[in-house]
C-alpha cells in the first residue's frame, strides 16, 4: 500500500522529545536551526512544554484521562500561540497525538471531557491541530532543498560509492496507523527517501522493520531486559551481512537502544556486527541532515553516542577538529569516557 500524507510547510509548533533532549540533546537544536535559519520557515517551541507522558500511558502508568488531558494541554500551548501545524519530535508523541484526535472524532464525549479537565486544572482551551507532523515528515518534505544546499553528500570518499545505509522506522511511526506514516507500516519511504536524496544508497534488510527492542515494559522492568536487548539483536544480525556504514532512525528511543546496545551486546558476546571494534554508527534524520549541511559535528552533540560516529567521518572526509569532541560550549575541557565504540 503506497501512503502519501499532506505536510504543513510552515508555521509550526514544536513538540519536543524528553528522550531525544535527554540522550541526544543537540538533535533538536539542530533541527529548529536547519528550518529556521537554512530554510527559513517560521517554527516556534514554549517553555511551558512538558513531557506528553507517553511512556507512562504505554507501562500502564498514566491512565488514558490523564493522557488525555496532557495532550489537550500541549495543543492549548500551541492555541496560545496562534498555529495549527503540529511538529513532534518523538515517535511516542507522535502516535499518542494521532490516537487521542482519533479517539476524540469517534467519542466525542471524550473530547468534552478532556476541555472539562483541562479548564479546571490549568484554566486553558484549546484547537484541535490542523496538521499533525513528525518532524521527520518535515526534513522528508524539504529533502531536495537541503540536498541543494547540501556541503556534504552520503558518499563514501574513500570508495567513491554511496554510503551502505540501513533505516529503523520507530514503531509508532506507522505501525498504529498506518495512513500517518509515509509508506504504511511495511513500505515506509520516510527515511530511505531521505537517505537517497542526499546521495547516499539505502539498503533493505529481512528485519528492517522488526522492533529495535524498547518495547517500554520490556525495558523498564529489568527482569524483563533480556526481550529488549534480543530484539536488538535480531536487527544487528539482520543488517550484518550487507555491511552497512551506518543506521538511520526516527524514533529517539530506537536510536539510543541501537547505540547503546551495541556495546551492551559486545560486552556480553565479545563481538560487534560491524567488523571492526567500533560498531555501527547510529544517527537520527535531524543528525545526519546536520552532517549533510556542514555542522560542526560536535556542536550538533554527535560525542554523546556510544557507537564513535569518527570512523563515518572519516569516510565522508568530513572536515572537522577531532580536538574539540570533549569541549563545552565556552571551549573547556568537560571529561570524556575511558573509550567510544563497542569494544576498546
Amino acid at each position: 500500500m503506497t501512503v502519501t500524507k499532506e505536510i504543513a510547510d510552515d508555521n509550526y509548533f514544536y513538540l519536543r522529545s524528553c528522550i531525544r533532549q535527554n540522550f541526544f540533546p543537540g538533535a533538536e537544536k539542530v533541527f529548529l536551526d536547519i528550518l529556521k535559519n537554512k530554510l527559513g520557515k517560521n517554527i516556534i517551541d514554549n517553555a511551558n512544554h512538558i513531557s506528553c507522558t507517553g511512556i507512562g500511558y504505554h507501562s500502564d502508568i498514566v491512565p488514558y484521562e490523564t493522557y488525555q488531558a496532557m495532550v489537550a494541554r500541549q495543543f492549548a500551548l500551541m492555541t496560545e500561540q496562534g498555529l495549527k501545524n503540529a511538529a513532534v519530535s518523538c515517535i511516542t508523541s507522535y502516535g499518542g497525538y494521532n490516537e487521542v484526535m482519533k479517539t476524540w472524532k469517534e467519542f466525542p464525549e471524550e473530547e468534552a471531557k478532556a476541555r472539562k479537565n483541562l479548564k479546571n486544572a490549568t484554566g486553558r482551551r484549546f484547537e484541535i491541530p490542523e496538521n499533525i507532523s513528525h518532524s521527520c515528515d518535515i526534513i522528508y518534505k524539504f529533502r531536495h532543498d537541503i540536498a541543494e544546499l547540501a556541503q556534504y553528500k552520503l558518499i563514501n570518499k574513500q570508495t567513491g560509492k554511496p554510503l551502505r545505509i540501513v533505516d529503523h522506522i520507530g514503531c509508532h511511526y506507522a505501525k498504529i496507523f498506518p495512513e500517518k506514516g509515509i509508506g504504511g507500516a511495511e513500505q515506509n519511504t520516510v527515511l530511505s527517501a531521505i537517505v537517497e536524496a542526499w546521495g547516499g544508497q539505502s539498503v533493505d534488510y529481512p528485519e528492517r522493520r522488526h522492533c529495535c527492542g524498547f518495547g517500554f515494559r520490556h525495558y523498564l522492568v529489568k527482569n524483563n531486559r533480556s526481550y529488549s536487548i534480543s530484539n536488538s539483536k535480531k536487527k544487528f544480525e539482520s543488517m550484518e551481512p550487507y555491511c552497512p556504514d551506518m543506521i538511520i532512525t526516527n524514533c529517539p528511543g530506537c536510536n539510543m537502544f541501537l547505540d547503546k546496545w551495541q556495546y551492551a551486546l559486545a560486552k556480553i558476546e565479545g563481538k560487534t556486527y560491524s567488523g571492526d571494534k567500533n560498531g555501527i554508527p547510529v544517527l537520527s534524520y535531524e543528525e545526519l541532515a546536520g552532517l549533510v549541511l556542514g555542522y560542526n559535528p560536535w556542536d550538533i552533540g554527535l560525542q554523546m553516542h556510544q557507537v564513535d560516529v569518527e570512523p563515518l567521518l572519516k569516510k565522508m572526509r568530513f572536515d572537522y577538529n577531532p580536538d574539540e569532541k570533549y569541549l563545552d560550549a565556552g571551549g573547556k575541557f568537560m571529561g570524556q569516557p575511558e573509550f567510544t565504540g563497542c569494544l576498546p
